[in-house]
């Protein structure tokens, strides 16, 4: 199987990764930007949004970026996440991923962007913009 190429372009936000007790209520500051991602399981609720909304006294890291996947993909689609993740982690870099509807997004820590996205366009993914 070959690897899938990707057009693939940074998000100008800093993002933060919210924890927040399972059951408490989708906070009103989490809602605010442009990139939102919110999961609820029966052990957390996560919350990723702009950094500068979060207050303080929540629990979180504050330090991200995103790189968005150019879609819309087909569920049909297969290797998307395989094909990034692994040129990542081979340049020893963490992800955290967010899967949508139409594409998928991957946030790196803010000090490993570049990084970033050298890797993926030396494995052959369009920056793009």
């Amino acid at each position: 199987m070959t690897a899938p190429r990707l057009a693939f372009s940074c998000l100008s936000d800093i993002l933060a990764i919210c924890r927040l007790e399972a059951d408490a209520p989708i906070p009103s500051w989490a809602l605010l930007g442009d990139f939102v991602s919110i999961t609820r399981t029966a052990d957390e609720l996560s919350v990723v949004c702009r950094r500068g909304d979060v207050p303080s006294g929540i629990r979180c890291v504050k330090n991200f970026r995103c790189i968005k996947v150019e879609g819309p993909l087909g569920f049909d689609q297969t290797g998307i996440i395989s094909s990034l993740a692994t040129v990542l982690a081979q340049a020893g870099i963490s992800v955290f991923v967010v899967s949508t509807f139409d594409t998928d997004y991957i946030l790196v820590t803010e000090d490993r962007l570049e990084d970033a996205v050298r890797a993926l366009s030396q494995a052959g993914h369009d920056a793009g913009q």
